[in-house]
């Protein structure tokens, strides 16, 4: 049986270090052992999902120590085959990932995932790859996992759908290690950009060559390799959102430091939404500085940050008049619906919100503590978490466990910040 997170109205004050990014870390592990030499990442995270990334990595032959700095001798572009397949856990970014990278072998590779992940789509992927010259099988031939890879991967000519960042990642990650040039062209919408940008950062560093047509059209010139380097991973935009949203509906006083806004991480934008939905937010070179204040409604398109869609759901509650989140179909594709699943749970707790096409409209809300439904996945936990908080009464979310994937220090954070909340093996249980 998994555990619970229990909270109650609060108000918060102090400050807190949010952790390093889930992205930069996946995306380090597996350029460096991809890499010719010894790597190193400094401030990595440590969660389930960069956990997963590094048992596959190395499965497919890279060295990876792990003490305050994870040192990474990578295979220089010649991956070993593994005798068990690669098991992602709940990591949709280490699959499609990896189903690339695993694709620059000559031999078949299978990769493998938890239940969530066995329902997440990774067809387009796929197909695309077999453009490439890369033999591709999955289960039923919907995409799912378990999925199977065969390469070489040659290069080419590929056309792929934009509808999800991890879609296109995967080419701009092994493509430079294929013998020919590859020209993906991607279809739109092109959702996630950011995403695809995170990628593009970590290419620009290790001095490697590809052409950008506004996302349209992407040359990545292959025959490269990826030298061995030594980079600090920076604070996660997307596990921010929690306490600075928090601070914000709570209307505390809170401090939080570790969030580089200069990074390409496309969930910063969370501190351009809250203003513009009335938060005073002081911002300096090692801290964001919410004061207390009034939220209201207003549009917001997530286009490029669709991980922001749970616990804006909740500012939303929180902020008068109406919020109306729109272009979120994606959302539908993440480890729930996510659209559904905060629908549904918000509106247990008196949660005023409607889903109409590619939208979701929200009304202030006088939420009330009741029991909801987290359904294993880290963001929609953390988001009713937050719900709590500013809800009468008490709060219990499932699958508090499943936070560990991105933010395993989110309720210890939460308590330092004064947050009348705790992790519990039942409901209505205590830590004991």
């Amino acid at each position: 049986m998994g555990s619970f997170i229990q909270v109650r109205k609060s108000s918060l004050k102090g400050e807190t270090v949010i952790p390093a990014s889930k992205s930069h870390t996946i995306r380090g592990v597996i350029f460096g052992s991809l890499a010719d030499g010894v790597s190193e990442l400094e401030n990595p995270l440590e969660s389930q999902d960069t956990l997963s990334c590094v048992r596959c990595c190395r499965l497919l032959g890279a060295e990876i120590s792990m003490r305050k700095k994870w040192k990474i001798k990578g295979v220089d572009g010649k991956i070993t085959i593994p005798k068990y397949p690669l098991f992602v856990g709940n990591s949709g970014t280490t699959l499609g990932n990896l189903i690339a990278v695993s694709s620059l072998g000559r031999e078949t590779v299978t990769l493998d995932g938890d239940h969530s992940i066995k329902n997440r789509p990774f067809l387009p992927l796929l197909n695309a790859l077999s453009s490439l010259g890369v033999k591709t099988s999955s289960r039923y031939n919907s995409g799912k996992c378990p999925i199977s890879v065969k390469g070489p991967l040659i290069g080419g000519k590929a056309t792929v759908e934009g509808i999800t960042s991890i879609y296109i990642t995967p080419f701009l990650v092994a493509c430079p290690l294929a013998d020919k040039n590859t020209l993906l062209k991607v279809t739109p919408p092109i959702n996630e950009k950011s995403y695809i940008r995170i990628t593009m950062s970590w290419l620009d560093n290790l001095g490697c060559s590809y052409k950008n047509k506004n996302f349209n059209e992407i040359k990545i010139i292959g025959g490269q390799k990826y030298n061995c380097f030594t980079r600090s991973i920076p604070g996660d935009a997307s596990s921010a959102a929690f306490p600075i949203c928090a601070a914000a509906v709570t209307s505390s006083e809170v401090t939080i430091k570790g969030l580089d806004l200069t990074d390409p991480q496309g969930d910063k934008a969370i501190v351009d939404y809250l203003r513009k939905m009335g938060a005073e937010i002081e911002t300096t070179d090692e801290s964001l500085i919410l004061h207390a204040s009034t939220l209201r409604g207003i549009t917001l398109d997530l286009t490029d940050t669709p991980d922001l869609l749970p616990i804006l759901c909740v500012v939303g509650c929180a902020a008068g008049g109406t919020t109306i989140l729109k272009n979120i179909e994606i959302t539908k594709m993440k480890e729930t619906n996510r659209i559904k699943v905060m629908t549904e749970e918000l509106s247990k707790m008196g949660g005023k919100i409607v889903e109409k096409e590619n939208e979701l409209h929200i009304s202030e809300s006088n939420l009330k503590g009741t029991t909801v439904k987290g359904y294993n996945d880290h963001r929609v936990v953390m988001a009713l978490a937050v719900a709590g908080m500013v809800a009468e009464g008490m709060t219990v979310v499932d699958s508090a466990e499943s936070v560990n994937v991105t933010y395993p220090s989110f309720v210890d954070s939460m308590q330092k910040l004064g947050a009348d909340i705790q992790k519990t093996p039942r409901p209505g249980g205590d830590k004991g």
